[in-house]
């Protein structure tokens, strides 16, 4: 049996998903799982069966409702649809699908456009932080078109400037969530390695890419084809996770905790090409990253990952701070990832206690509406 669900499918940054009102889904939040699994065609490789789109960055959701909060117009709750396993996870938040949270609201009536720039104050329910997109809008209308371009999607648009407002503690409540800029990990049948913990807009471990063995410009279809390195990333992530609280057994991160924390490979700038063939230049970029979502590499970077990293950046001793360009600017990191350079940064101060207050993360994306209309869901 079929129920159907009116829903709308937009491109948020890199990543697509499909956008709820929350008043459409049914009343029972312990459907919304199953409802989602069938909605991408999950779990199956092709989801041959469904929307999604065979990689974790295009089988997503976000559930939004209007607020009758005075700090925010809108509440959203992200959801990330594993391809090849039945699991949906709640947890951690997806800076590109936020992106596209603003644009939704306007569509769907949540907000009220007002010419030229429509700010769209969203609360997302997974991190409890709030986050602020500047919308570009014409006649009362979304405005797609734009000459702003981002590396991983072809062609120009609108830029969205999304700010993320107290980001630091995301999930574990603390910009370091052991107290230290790096610790030391060991890892089982490897040895030990550093890592740095930072929680900014979400929690991430990173470590060197050449403390495992990586030149730090690999593409992600030469990470994920390497039957060696695949295993031992996930392993580390997920000793990472047990050493956040998020599981007791590392062996369990793919199905207990497939979504935190992010695990990214950090190297110093270097020559590098990208999946499309371009050629980037030692120089023209601060910090050269590779990262993970759901048991692959991401085709590209993720924004709340960049924001992360440029946390990290600026928080003596990480390995991120140890790596990048001295002559970076804080407010617009440039990291070099597989699609290319994103930018993003973060508004600091040092509190007399000498820690880092964060008091924003910026970063800035494009989204487009796909489509609009009725999907249907096999029903329990």
């Amino acid at each position: 049996m079929f129920k159907e669900v009116q829903c709308i499918q937009f491109r948020g940054g890199t990543s697509k998903g499909l956008f709820f009102l929350e008043s459409d889904l049914p009343e029972d939040k312990s459907l919304w799982p199953h409802m989602l699994l069938s909605l991408m065609g999950s779990p199956d490789n092709q989801q041959v069966d469904g929307l999604g789109g065979t990689i974790a960055t295009a089988s997503k959701a976000a559930i939004v409702s209007k607020s009758d909060m005075d700090s925010h117009d809108v509440d959203y709750l992200f959801a990330q649809v594993s391809v090849d396993k039945p699991i949906v996870s709640f947890k951690g938040n997806c800076g590109n699908i936020c992106s596209a949270v603003g644009p939704y609201a306007i569509e769907s009536g949540l907000v009220k456009a007002t010419d030229p720039l429509t700010l769209v104050r969203i609360h997302n329910v997974n991190t409890d932080k709030i986050i602020h997109a500047y919308v570009p809008t014409k006649d009362n209308k979304v405005l797609y078109e734009g000459d702003f371009e981002i590396a991983g999607v072809p062609g120009y648009s609108a830029c969205i400037k999304m700010a993320f407002k107290n980001p630091s503690g995301s999930v574990t409540g603390r910009l370091l969530p052991t107290g230290n800029a790096v610790d030391i990990i060991d890892i089982p049948d490897y040895g030990s390695i550093e890592v740095s913990y930072v929680d900014s807009s979400n929690p991430f471990a990173f470590i060197r890419a050449a403390d495992i063995g990586m030149r730090g410009d690999e593409l992600p279809n030469e990470i994920d084809r390497n039957p060696k390195l695949m295993p031992l990333l996930e392993k580390i992530r997920g000793v990472a996770a047990v050493n956040l609280g998020f599981i007791a057994d590392y062996k369990d991160s793919s199905e207990k905790s497939p979504t935190v924390p992010k695990l990214a490979m950090a190297s110093a700038p270097k020559s590098y090409v990208t999946a499309n063939g371009k050629k980037i230049d030692t120089e023209s970029y601060d910090i050269l990253c590779r990262m993970m979502s759901m048991q692959k590499a991401h085709k590209n970077y993720a924004l709340t990952g960049a924001m992360c990293t440029a946390s990290a950046a600026i928080i003596e001793g990480t390995i991120v701070n140890q790596l990048v360009r001295k002559s970076f600017d804080a407010e617009k990191l440039l990291i070099g990832h597989p699609g290319g350079i994103m930018p993003a940064g973060v508004e600091y101060e040092i509190g007399q206690d000498g820690n880092v207050n964060i008091n924003w993360s910026i970063g800035y994306r494009t989204a487009r509406m796909l489509m609009r209309g009725a999907a249907f869901y096999r029903t329990v």
